[in-house]
């Protein structure tokens, strides 16, 4: 088999680089080769609205099943790329398959970090990458009354919010000393830790994880100071293994990801690689090489390939975003806080409708904005522009982000 164009990976890099290069009018042949046996589907609603069964599968499908036919899309589901051939052009997947192309496009995300402790190959133990994730779990939650979740991010804490809202009795485990200790900053990660904590969660930080308990299913989470938390069912959701191996293997320069240009090349000929597996430097981060984990970043890496792809020279330049729903709480993020030497608070923190404004060497890098779309939508421009407003103006909610930007931007 031969293909034009051969796009490893099934998820929302992946189905979109596909879905631009149609758009695009590439002629070509193109397949699609995927891990999965499901058409491509949006990962997000898995940790929130599919988990608490208010979203259907079909709802969250990016695309109906007939569309990929329709528009000459080959599709090979539940196969895998183990070895590729780069001088060759060729891959061969799990099945034995040898396949041949002209450029290759790698998204393949990563696969979830497993606990290296004893017991964690029990029945019980769950992750949430996939749609089967999340299945298995809702198959066994009417046996399950405590429920232990390991880390304390954005998947952890929106599993936490779904389960606490069936009535099952939830503790989140985190071995920092806060909760979104990567992804924000601590004021952020105070309020999300009160707001669970206010839930009934059982929030415990700076917790080290000595075995999971057990014969053949959980029971327990036994921790490093002897207590054990009960639990039949332990969630882990402490990052990714980004799924780079065959192409490491082959030869790419990488370690933690592959690493790619400023136009998604990696170093192997004619091989592009986009989105969670994908290490960049990110415009919005200092330049500071970096994966970045989000449907955005799949998306506009997919869109800028595709449109090198197609003749029109495109590199990556986004700024990142990213969300996350808990409870009665939607948080929007735009930019990359890492770095960051200031923060101002926009708002108040009890009327549950805030934004907090990251700003480095006086200018704005980032916001995260709770029950603010406003401000979330408005405050692109800081970012994208490099504003430098000062810290009162930014905590002034008698103007709008909007209108304080007019003023900066006129000057």
């Amino acid at each position: 088999m031969h293909y034009d164009i051969l796009i490893v990976g099934g998820g929302h890099g992946g189905a979109q680089a596909a879905i631009a290069l149609r758009q695009a009018k590439f002629e070509g042949s193109i397949a699609i080769i995927s891990a999965e046996r499901e058409y491509p589907y949006e990962r997000p609603p898995l940790s929130k609205d599919y988990f608490a069964g208010d979203k259907a599968f079909e709802r969250i499908m990016i695309r109906p099943a007939a569309f990929w036919a329709e528009r000459a899309i080959d599709m090979m589901l539940g196969q895998r790329v183990e070895t590729v051939d780069a001088k060759g052009h060729t891959v061969t997947t799990s099945d034995g398959s040898v396949i041949s192309y002209g450029n290759m496009i790698w998204a393949t995300g990563g696969s979830p970090r497993q606990l290296p402790v004893e017991g964690s190959n029990l029945r019980g133990m769950h992750v949430v990458r996939t749609r089967a994730d999340v299945d298995r779990m809702v198959e066994g939650l009417d046996d399950v009354a405590d429920v232990v979740i390991v880390g304390g991010g954005y998947i952890g804490l929106e599993a936490a919010a779904v389960l606490r809202k069936m009535g099952k009795k939830v503790t989140v485990l985190e071995a920092m000393d806060r909760v979104l200790a990567r992804v924000a900053g601590e004021r952020l990660s105070r309020f999300y830790e009160a707001e669970h904590r206010a839930h009934g969660v059982d929030v415990r930080l700076g917790v080290e994880i000595a075995s999971i308990e057990g014969e053949e299913y959980v029971t327990g989470v036994r921790l490093a100071d002897g207590d054990v938390v009960p639990a039949q069912m332990v969630i882990v959701g402490i990052g990714i293994v980004p799924a780079v191996a065959p192409l490491i293997n082959a030869g790419a320069a990488g370690g933690a990801g592959v690493d790619v240009d400023g136009y998604c090349r990696t170093s192997l000929p004619d091989i592009f690689a986009i989105g969670d597996c994908a290490a960049h430097a990110n415009d919005f981060a200092g330049g500071n090489i970096m994966r970045v984990e989000s449907v955005q970043n799949a998306n506009d890496m997919a869109n800028a390939v595709a449109k090198s792809l197609t003749g029109e020279r495109t590199a990556y330049h986004a700024v990142p975003w990213f969300w996350s729903n808990q409870y009665d709480l939607r948080l929007q993020t735009v930019g990359i806080s890492a770095g960051f030497d200031d923060t101002v608070l926009r708002g108040d923190p009890h009327t549950r409708s805030f934004s907090l404004i990251y700003l480095k060497a006086g200018k704005v890098i980032a916001l995260d904005c709770v029950n603010a779309t406003k401000d979330y939508v408005q405050g692109r421009l800081f970012v994208t522009e490099g504003l430098s407003p000062t810290a009162e103006q930014l905590a002034d909610t008698e103007v709008t982000l909007k209108e304080l930007a007019a003023t900066l931007t006129a000057n």
